[in-house]
């Protein structure tokens, strides 16, 4: 479907068109119509799908449409993590370049008290839209910084991951500040009972639209090593000795596990930097500019990045730990082979994680290929796996090796106007934010 198809403000199918957004994914296609109507709205969808423009853009149709009060928060989108909540703020730059009347503000921990401060000021003269972490909007909430009597829509993005961080209760004392009349948007990309529980709390009979989960994109090719704990480092270098990396992001289980196997792979030589929840929000944003800017070749990651984060060309995604998830391993190898790339996914596993690989192999509906560990590697264990799986390349019996192998080391400014985003602007015929004739 053609975003011209839907009834999508003037100016935002303007910004649409400089940015060469000109078709729906199905999440937008099926989302955006019920959202316009004001319908509350649940929606299943993974990333990568583009479930931020099928809440944006509705939103920013219906406030450029007018009838919002402007010296009032008009709309609270609610983001798991700082990095989510930045590139929604982004995105919703992007998606209001023409609107001259509608600001933003992304709300977060992390930073200093003048970051705090300039937080209040942009929410009391009355930010349009106010795009926050559930902690920093309790904080500001709780000492009276934000009023949220007048907020028409309430959005929840990766509601999922909301609850598994504990927002729960965050999510709930902000419902109850909002008016009894808002309109209430939730995006998941899975639907646990907690999901459901909290649905039927807080959307007024809701239009459901449930996408369901893909498979990994074709053009990633998946792999596998069995090997014990004490040998993933070293597969790890051999990954690397035999292709140099770039573009490459591990993920870990553990942020103490993150910290130590980046320094064990810095001291190994390579140009690595870790990402975890520790950093401050000033240590985050270098790290991330830095591997956009490929400043930095390898970024090892706890599941902070594994959402939310839009780089386009990651060359190859290393899974350290095995997910407990199958979902969550779809959305971390997810990061590769994006814009009609081809990508690389390996995954480590352990003896003890066997379970959860065969979980995510019946996901899948396939056996991934299990790739040979090099013989000086020593003894592997063999991989129980699937109907006729039997012992395959992982299960060899050699003399461990007696050198130890383990990761080294223990040892925006208030408000911004839609116009602050940078976009070539190019009108197309019949401007002035009319809809050429059909």
């Amino acid at each position: 479907m053609d975003f011209y198809d839907l009834d999508l403000n003037d100016l935002v199918l303007d910004a649409l068109d400089d940015m060469n957004f000109t078709d729906t994914t199905p999440i937008q296609e099926h989302a955006i119509p019920p959202i316009l109507e004001g319908r509350d709205m649940m929606g299943v969808a993974q990333t990568g799908t583009g479930k931020t423009a099928a809440y944006l853009l509705p939103v920013l149709s219906k406030l450029a449409d007018g009838g919002y009060p402007k010296d009032a928060i008009n709309c609270v989108i609610m983001s798991p993590t700082r990095e989510l909540a930045q590139q929604i703020d982004s995105a919703m730059q992007g998606f209001a370049y023409y609107l001259d009347d509608v600001s933003s503000v992304a709300v977060y921990g992390g930073n200093d008290g003048i970051r705090y401060e300039q937080e209040k000021r942009a929410m009391q003269s009355g930010a349009d839209v106010v795009i926050a972490t559930p902690g920093r909007l309790i904080s500001h909430l709780s000492l009276g910084n934000i009023d949220l009597s007048r907020v028409s829509f309430f959005i929840l993005d990766e509601a999922d991951r909301m609850l598994d961080m504990g927002f729960c209760d965050d999510i709930l004392l902000i419902a109850k500040a909002l008016p009894e009349n808002h309109q209430t948007i939730m995006f998941s990309a899975t639907m646990p009972g907690d999901i459901l529980s909290l649905a039927h709390t807080i959307l007024r009979n809701p239009v459901e639209v449930k996408l369901a989960v893909s498979k990994p994109a074709d053009n990633i090719r998946q792999s596998a090593f069995i090997c014990y704990e004490p040998q993933k480092l070293l597969v790890v270098k051999h990954l690397f000795e035999q292709e140099a990396p770039h573009r490459v992001i591990i993920f870990v289980g553990s942020k103490k596990k993150t910290k130590e196997l980046a320094i064990s792979i810095i001291r190994a030589g390579y140009n690595a930097r870790a990402m975890h929840s520790d950093l401050t929000q000033d240590e985050r944003d270098d790290v991330m500019y830095q591997f956009r800017s490929g400043k930095i070749d390898i970024m090892v990651a706890t599941d902070i990045v594994a959402r939310g984060i839009d780089i386009d060309d990651i060359a190859m995604v290393i899974n350290f730990d095995v997910p407990r998830d199958e979902e969550d391993y779809v959305h971390r190898i997810g990061r590769t082979a994006r814009a009609g790339r081809g990508g690389r996914a390996v995954t480590l596993v352990n003896d003890k994680d066997m379970l959860y690989f065969r979980q995510i192999e019946r996901f899948l509906g396939k056996e991934i290929p299990k790739e040979q560990m090099p013989e000086e590697f020593g003894e592997t264990p063999a991989y129980r796996g699937g109907k006729g799986s039997g012992r395959n390349k992982g299960g060899r019996r050699h003399p461990a090796p007696k050198q130890e192998s383990r990761p080294e080391g223990k040892r925006e400014e208030g408000t911004s106007k839609g116009k602050n985003r940078r976009y070539h602007h190019h009108k197309r015929k019949g401007g002035n934010g009319k809809k050429p004739n059909s």
